[in-house]
């Protein structure tokens, strides 16, 4: 397995990790790079504790590299000024190493679209000071590329869910509380269609655009559960936990009053047209050249349920 091409996971957050171990499970050489070391790996993953700030330790991290994830992430509330360096980095060390670089990207970048259903080749015209982040980043990528620098293959997902997305739209402000008897709380118009991406999918299909050559030098959207509203994803959810799930929807306009005080919630509101909206993420390009490979929305349900019931109802 030493001997075998070695693929690199920048990031051991919820994605991360997921990716990481389903690497592992196809036998694949691993190594895992986070700030701190992450104990919680597969046996026979490379570990190492890593400050991806420092762009010299993140190219001798990625030494050897066949493949190169990238999977990290910034802090929500200083994410446009904190991302791009650590992009930049791992950049570096994709370009040093020659090997393919996989970036995990959002779809801020689309902004509003009016409800149309967002494919690969939806413009790229945020509204927000995050999108317009995400676009500056991609830009950066396609640049790289176009240059003949470095291959690449992007992977786009909208608001995830699963096992430890605590944080996420779907997280423990919805599956925690409603294990635990609560109330869900929820941003916008909760009788729109919506795309949730779980992140097994998510972690499944970077790893085939790092195995596929048909993926580089493309976007791609990553596959998942069926697109429904959300109100029926908390119905699904509700009928998994056994008990009614009682919905508390918070407006922009409320979001937009919050974040006069609280950095988050004017984050938040920002982002809020995703919710006001329908917000539809086309996966057919990625379903017509590698297959329908998405999880179904009952079974991702079932399977989130069941790790928030092994937390103990807790986080």
């Amino acid at each position: 397995m030493t001997d075998s091409p070695l693929h690199v996971v920048f990031g051991a957050g919820q994605v991360g990790r997921a990716l990481v171990a389903h690497l592992a499970s196809e036998e694949k050489n691993v190594r895992v790079v986070s700030l701190h070391r992450c104990l919680d790996v597969p046996t026979g993953v490379d570990a190492r504790a890593v400050d991806v700030t420092d762009q010299k330790a993140a190219v001798n991290a990625a030494e050897g590299a066949s493949v190169v994830y990238q999977c990290l992430n910034a802090p929500y509330t200083n994410w446009p000024e904190r991302f791009p360096p650590l992009q930049r980095a791992v950049i570096a060390a994709a370009e040093k190493s020659g090997a393919l670089l996989v970036t995990l990207e959002n779809v801020y970048g689309y902004g509003p679209t009016g409800g149309a259903p967002m494919t690969e080749k939806t413009p790229l015209a945020p509204t927000s000071v995050k999108g317009k982040a995400r676009v500056g980043m991609t830009r950066e990528l396609l640049s790289a590329s176009d240059a003949g620098r470095l291959r690449i293959a992007i992977g786009r997902a909208s608001d995830f869910f699963g096992a430890g997305a605590t944080q996420s739209t779907l997280g423990e402000r919805v599956f925690e509380n409603a294990v635990v008897g609560k109330r869900a709380d929820f941003i916008g118009n909760p009788d729109l269609l919506h795309t949730y991406s779980y992140i097994p999918d998510m972690a499944a299909g970077l790893a085939v655009l790092g195995s596929d050559e048909r993926a580089v030098g493309q976007v791609w959207h990553l596959p998942g559960p069926e697109t429904l509203t959300t109100r029926a994803v908390l119905e699904k959810i509700a009928g998994e936990v056994g008990h009614a799930v009682p919905i508390r929807s918070v407006s922009a306009h409320l979001l937009q009053i919050l974040g006069l005080f609280n950095p988050m919630m004017r984050g938040l509101a920002e982002m809020s047209y995703q919710f006001e909206q329908p917000f539809v993420l086309d996966t057919t390009k990625y379903e017509s050249t590698f297959g329908a490979s998405g999880t179904s929305m009952d079974v991702a349900i079932k399977e989130t349920v069941e790790w928030y019931r092994g937390q103990g109802g807790a986080s």
